[in-house]
Protein backbone atom coordinates (compact mmCIF):
# COMPACT_ATOMS: atom_id res chain seq x y z
CA UNK A 1 0.00 0.00 0.00
CA UNK A 2 2.98 2.32 0.51
CA UNK A 3 4.10 1.64 -2.70
CA UNK A 4 0.80 2.71 -4.22
CA UNK A 5 0.40 5.93 -1.75
CA UNK A 6 3.91 7.13 -3.54
CA UNK A 7 3.33 6.14 -6.57
CA UNK A 8 0.17 8.09 -6.75
CA UNK A 9 1.98 11.31 -5.81
CA UNK A 10 4.73 10.57 -8.80
CA UNK A 11 5.20 12.62 -11.53
CA UNK A 12 3.15 10.30 -14.31
CA UNK A 13 0.61 11.13 -16.56
CA UNK A 14 -2.66 13.35 -14.80
CA UNK A 15 -5.32 10.84 -16.05
CA UNK A 16 -3.79 7.62 -15.44
CA UNK A 17 -2.63 8.73 -11.63
CA UNK A 18 -6.22 9.57 -11.22
CA UNK A 19 -7.56 6.40 -12.51
CA UNK A 20 -4.88 4.64 -10.35
CA UNK A 21 -5.63 6.54 -7.27
CA UNK A 22 -10.20 6.45 -7.75
CA UNK A 23 -9.57 2.15 -8.20
CA UNK A 24 -7.42 1.66 -5.32
CA UNK A 25 -8.97 4.50 -2.73
CA UNK A 26 -6.02 5.80 -2.26
CA UNK A 27 -5.95 9.01 -2.47
CA UNK A 28 -9.21 10.48 -0.69
CA UNK A 29 -8.24 12.81 2.27
CA UNK A 30 -8.58 11.86 5.97
CA UNK A 31 -12.29 13.73 6.08
CA UNK A 32 -12.99 11.87 2.96
CA UNK A 33 -14.25 8.81 2.38
CA UNK A 34 -14.66 6.56 -0.91
CA UNK A 35 -18.36 6.90 -2.45
CA UNK A 36 -20.04 3.97 -4.47
CA UNK A 37 -18.91 5.40 -7.67
CA UNK A 38 -14.94 5.65 -6.20
CA UNK A 39 -15.59 9.55 -5.72
CA UNK A 40 -13.83 10.90 -2.31
CA UNK A 41 -16.63 12.69 -0.88
CA UNK A 42 -16.54 15.06 2.79
CA UNK A 43 -17.33 12.79 5.84
CA UNK A 44 -20.38 13.22 7.75
CA UNK A 45 -19.99 15.00 11.12
CA UNK A 46 -20.87 12.91 14.80
CA UNK A 47 -24.03 12.50 14.85
CA UNK A 48 -25.03 12.66 11.35
CA UNK A 49 -25.27 9.61 8.50
CA UNK A 50 -24.96 10.24 4.76
CA UNK A 51 -28.35 11.04 3.13
CA UNK A 52 -26.60 11.46 -0.39
CA UNK A 53 -23.20 11.07 -1.71
CA UNK A 54 -21.06 14.14 -3.10
CA UNK A 55 -20.91 14.57 -6.62
CA UNK A 56 -19.29 16.49 -8.96
CA UNK A 57 -20.86 19.31 -8.22
CA UNK A 58 -22.90 18.96 -4.66
CA UNK A 59 -21.02 18.12 -1.64
CA UNK A 60 -22.00 15.53 0.81
CA UNK A 61 -25.34 15.51 2.17
CA UNK A 62 -25.74 14.57 5.95
CA UNK A 63 -28.79 13.91 8.19
CA UNK A 64 -28.67 13.40 12.20
CA UNK A 65 -29.53 9.90 13.43
CA UNK A 66 -33.24 9.23 14.63
CA UNK A 67 -34.21 8.60 18.18
CA UNK A 68 -32.22 5.21 19.48
CA UNK A 69 -29.18 5.73 17.04
CA UNK A 70 -26.30 7.31 17.28
CA UNK A 71 -22.64 7.79 15.19
CA UNK A 72 -19.44 8.96 17.33
CA UNK A 73 -16.93 9.36 14.72
CA UNK A 74 -17.07 11.14 11.35
CA UNK A 75 -18.07 8.78 8.37
CA UNK A 76 -19.20 7.73 5.24
CA UNK A 77 -21.94 5.49 6.67
CA UNK A 78 -25.81 5.87 5.54
CA UNK A 79 -26.89 4.50 8.88
CA UNK A 80 -26.35 5.12 12.58
CA UNK A 81 -25.63 2.71 15.47
CA UNK A 82 -27.92 1.50 17.52
CA UNK A 83 -27.84 2.63 21.00
CA UNK A 84 -27.65 -0.41 23.30
CA UNK A 85 -29.79 -0.93 25.92
CA UNK A 86 -29.05 -1.39 29.69
CA UNK A 87 -31.31 -4.58 30.35
CA UNK A 88 -32.53 -5.19 34.12
CA UNK A 89 -32.30 -9.06 34.14
CA UNK A 90 -28.52 -8.91 33.34
CA UNK A 91 -27.98 -6.92 35.83
CA UNK A 92 -27.13 -3.20 34.26
CA UNK A 93 -28.53 -0.25 34.60
CA UNK A 94 -28.14 3.31 32.80
CA UNK A 95 -25.11 5.31 33.72
CA UNK A 96 -25.03 7.62 30.80
CA UNK A 97 -28.38 7.57 28.22
CA UNK A 98 -27.75 7.55 24.39
CA UNK A 99 -26.88 10.55 22.37
CA UNK A 100 -27.38 11.30 18.95
CA UNK A 101 -23.11 10.77 19.10
CA UNK A 102 -22.34 8.70 21.71
CA UNK A 103 -23.78 5.28 22.75
CA UNK A 104 -25.34 4.93 26.45
CA UNK A 105 -23.30 3.77 28.94
CA UNK A 106 -24.31 0.78 31.17
CA UNK A 107 -23.15 0.04 34.86
CA UNK A 108 -23.56 -3.24 36.90
CA UNK A 109 -26.85 -2.23 39.33
CA UNK A 110 -26.33 -2.55 43.35
CA UNK A 111 -25.41 -5.44 44.59
CA UNK A 112 -23.92 -6.83 40.95
CA UNK A 113 -20.51 -6.60 39.64
CA UNK A 114 -18.93 -6.03 36.14
CA UNK A 115 -18.27 -9.58 34.15
CA UNK A 116 -18.06 -7.78 30.19
CA UNK A 117 -16.82 -4.08 29.87
CA UNK A 118 -17.22 -2.40 26.41
CA UNK A 119 -13.79 -1.35 25.36
CA UNK A 120 -16.07 1.86 23.37
CA UNK A 121 -17.07 3.46 25.97
CA UNK A 122 -15.91 1.68 29.42
CA UNK A 123 -19.44 0.74 30.41
CA UNK A 124 -20.35 -2.55 31.36
CA UNK A 125 -22.16 -5.32 28.92
CA UNK A 126 -22.52 -8.17 31.19
CA UNK A 127 -23.56 -8.14 35.08
CA UNK A 128 -23.51 -10.87 37.49
CA UNK A 129 -24.96 -10.91 41.42
CA UNK A 130 -22.04 -10.63 44.04
CA UNK A 131 -21.52 -14.05 45.91
CA UNK A 132 -23.21 -14.83 49.49
CA UNK A 133 -21.03 -16.59 51.41
CA UNK A 134 -22.11 -19.86 52.69
CA UNK A 135 -22.56 -20.73 56.61
CA UNK A 136 -19.52 -21.13 57.88
CA UNK A 137 -17.72 -18.49 56.24
CA UNK A 138 -17.00 -15.35 56.46
CA UNK A 139 -17.25 -12.10 53.90
CA UNK A 140 -12.83 -11.26 53.59
CA UNK A 141 -13.28 -8.30 51.09
CA UNK A 142 -16.97 -7.36 50.35
CA UNK A 143 -18.10 -6.76 46.50
CA UNK A 144 -17.66 -3.82 44.32
CA UNK A 145 -18.90 -2.97 41.08
CA UNK A 146 -15.89 -4.63 39.18
CA UNK A 147 -14.95 -7.72 41.86
CA UNK A 148 -16.89 -10.19 43.19
CA UNK A 149 -17.13 -11.06 47.16
CA UNK A 150 -14.65 -12.69 48.41
CA UNK A 151 -14.98 -15.37 51.11
CA UNK A 152 -13.17 -17.16 53.44
CA UNK A 153 -13.71 -20.04 56.11
CA UNK A 154 -14.41 -19.26 59.53
CA UNK A 155 -11.33 -20.32 61.69
CA UNK A 156 -11.11 -22.65 64.62
CA UNK A 157 -13.97 -22.61 67.30
CA UNK A 158 -15.57 -19.65 65.52
CA UNK A 159 -19.00 -19.59 63.82
CA UNK A 160 -20.88 -17.94 60.98
CA UNK A 161 -24.59 -18.85 61.02
CA UNK A 162 -25.18 -16.36 57.92
CA UNK A 163 -21.85 -15.85 56.25
CA UNK A 164 -21.01 -13.04 57.16
CA UNK A 165 -18.77 -12.41 60.29
CA UNK A 166 -16.96 -15.10 62.31
CA UNK A 167 -18.00 -15.09 66.38
CA UNK A 168 -15.74 -17.12 68.62
CA UNK A 169 -17.65 -20.15 70.70
CA UNK A 170 -19.41 -19.12 74.02
CA UNK A 171 -17.33 -20.39 77.06
CA UNK A 172 -19.66 -22.38 79.58
CA UNK A 173 -19.14 -20.96 82.93
CA UNK A 174 -18.00 -23.70 85.36
CA UNK A 175 -21.57 -24.17 86.74
CA UNK A 176 -22.66 -24.99 83.38
CA UNK A 177 -21.61 -27.92 80.72
CA UNK A 178 -21.93 -27.81 77.03
CA UNK A 179 -25.44 -29.64 75.73
CA UNK A 180 -24.24 -28.96 72.03
CA UNK A 181 -21.09 -28.75 70.75
CA UNK A 182 -19.98 -25.67 68.58
CA UNK A 183 -19.23 -25.87 64.93
CA UNK A 184 -18.29 -23.44 62.13
CA UNK A 185 -22.30 -22.67 62.21
CA UNK A 186 -23.54 -22.92 65.53
CA UNK A 187 -22.85 -21.52 68.73
CA UNK A 188 -22.01 -24.05 71.73
CA UNK A 189 -25.40 -24.17 73.64
CA UNK A 190 -24.99 -24.14 77.42
CA UNK A 191 -27.06 -25.26 80.70
CA UNK A 192 -27.18 -26.85 84.02
CA UNK A 193 -25.14 -29.38 84.88
CA UNK A 194 -27.12 -32.91 86.91
CA UNK A 195 -25.61 -33.23 89.75
CA UNK A 196 -25.84 -37.32 90.30
CA UNK A 197 -24.12 -37.60 93.71
CA UNK A 198 -27.15 -36.32 95.21
CA UNK A 199 -29.25 -39.37 94.05
CA UNK A 200 -26.24 -41.38 95.49
CA UNK A 201 -26.21 -40.32 99.03
CA UNK A 202 -29.61 -40.59 99.40
CA UNK A 203 -29.99 -44.24 99.07
CA UNK A 204 -27.82 -44.77 101.76
CA UNK A 205 -29.53 -42.52 104.18
CA UNK A 206 -32.91 -44.07 103.18
CA UNK A 207 -31.52 -47.46 103.76
CA UNK A 208 -30.59 -46.19 107.06
CA UNK A 209 -33.96 -45.49 108.21
CA UNK A 210 -35.87 -48.29 107.29
CA UNK A 211 -33.46 -50.36 109.33
CA UNK A 212 -33.33 -48.05 112.43
CA UNK A 213 -37.34 -47.91 113.08
CA UNK A 214 -38.02 -51.86 113.04
CA UNK A 215 -35.27 -51.87 115.47
CA UNK A 216 -37.33 -49.94 118.13
CA UNK A 217 -40.20 -51.88 117.83
CA UNK A 218 -38.01 -54.78 119.68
Amino acid sequence: LTLYVLYCSADVGFSAGVSLCLLLALCCQPKEYTAQDGQCCPMCHEGTVVTRHCTADLGTRCGPCPNGTYMNQPNGRTTCFSCSICHSGVGLVELQPCTSSSNSVCGPRSGFFCLTSTEESGGCEVAQRHTSCSPGQRVLQPGTSSADTVCENCPERHFSPAGLNCTAWTICPHSQVALRPGSSQEDVVCGGAVHRSHFILSIPFVGVILILIPGQCF
